[in-house]
């Protein structure tokens, strides 16, 4: 069963050839897709790694997390299942009232005394 790692601190130079063929040392590589700015298309300086087995991916993290690459030292973990996205928050509800009274301004400000 394939296992997923997290990849960071990556150089903004690092494609996903330069992933693919460091990660091939440690087994099978399954997949390789760094991660991009979807405004800018610029890398965000991480990225995920597929390895064919669970003990492939344990040996790519035992070998290349702290390892320097590209003048970087690389950050490999187990990737963790992306979070649910919300429907932008709970519900916002009252409040309650406002410094100041209705007529708003709280009081504050310069030269007053």
């Amino acid at each position: 069963m394939p296992a997923k790692l997290f990849v960071g601190n990556l150089s903004f130079q690092a494609t996903e050839e330069d992933l693919r063929e460091l990660f091939a040392q440690s087994g099978t590589v399954e997949s390789v897709r760094i991660v991009t700015d979807q405004f800018t298309g610029r890398p965000r300086g991480f990225g995920f790694v597929e390895m064919s087995t669970k003990e492939e991916a344990t040996k790519a993290i035992e070998m290349l997390n702290g390892r320097l690459f590209r003048d970087r030292n690389l950050v490999v973990d187990e990737a963790r299942p992306q979070a649910q996205r919300g429907g932008g928050g709970g519900p916002r509800g009252d409040r309650g009232p406002r410094p100041g009274g209705p007529g708003g301004g709280g009081g504050g400000g310069w030269g007053r005394r």
